[in-house]
């Protein structure tokens, strides 16, 4: 029986690897360390159980001691860059993105469908736009963004279905929260190439989205342009949108 190696990564059971899971997402945007006994607070795990597993990933870079308390390990920010790596999407993408924050001045951002939600695998932010809570790796519903409702025009009616199941929570008051709106938009954006949040993620903000498409025409991701809903007027920049996508779809095949 072979002896395991430092930085193997111990075997965990199901349970356990649900706790690990909890006590990681404990982290909120903004922390910086956190004692041990608000992350049992937070995860909702006993101290004890939290104490022995905080040791666990220690052990294995998933977590860092910064004096008493534990910071988030460099080796989970090794795992994400390899997770956007292995999509092709950031690196091939940034030029455009980059483009068209240049032109427009406002915030470009790249996101893929996971679930119900958008994740967001990059953001660059342009002076002249609104701060807006998205970030890279943040998550968002995806019925109530330009990118999620590109990405869903071009998905399969399973992924639809996913999320009309989560009964469309309402992110502001403009927030499509009907399921026939919703699935008439889809068909409109599925036919134009072009998805629009009308402040439907936030007041005061809007936004032009186009889905990224593979060579079956399935979506893979959606780059979008936000701004204030007194300044940037949607329809103008759409065509610059829908450009991009088509140009880094291309180049992604």
């Amino acid at each position: 029986m072979r002896p395991a190696q430092r930085n193997e990564p111990q075997r965990s059971d199901p349970s356990t690897t649900a706790r690990v899971c909890a006590l990681l997402t404990a982290f909120r945007p903004g922390d910086e360390a956190l004692s041990v006994s608000e992350l049992a607070r937070r995860a909702g795990l006993p101290k004890t159980s939290t104490h022995r597993l905080v040791s666990h990933m220690i052990a294995n870079g998933l977590l860092e001691r910064d004096g008493a308390a534990v910071r988030l390990g460099l080796r989970l920010f090794e795992i994400g860059q390899l997770a956007i790596r292995q999509r092709g999407l950031v690196d091939s993408a940034r030029p455009h993105l980059a483009d068209l924050r240049e032109a427009t001045r406002n915030t470009v951002h790249l996101a893929v469908l996971e679930g119900t939600e958008v994740v967001y695998l990059d953001v660059l932010r342009g002076p002249d736009a609104p701060r807006l809570p998205s970030r890279i790796g943040g998550r968002f519903p995806a019925h109530a963004t330009g990118v999620g409702k590109a990405i869903l025009a071009h998905a399969g009616e399973q992924a639809v279905e996913k999320v009309l199941e989560t009964s469309l929570p309402a992110v502001s008051r403009r927030t499509i929260t009907s399921p026939a709106i919703l699935r008439k938009q889809l068909a409109t954006i599925r036919a134009e190439g072009v998805a629009y949040d009308l402040e439907e993620s936030g007041v005061g903000v809007v936004c032009a989205a186009s889905p990224v498409l593979d060579g079956e025409g399935a979506a893979v991701a959606a780059i979008s342009i936000s701004g204030w809903s007194n300044r940037m007027r949607t329809e103008r920049i759409a065509p610059a949108v829908r450009t991009a996508a088509l140009t880094l779809s291309r180049k992604l095949r």
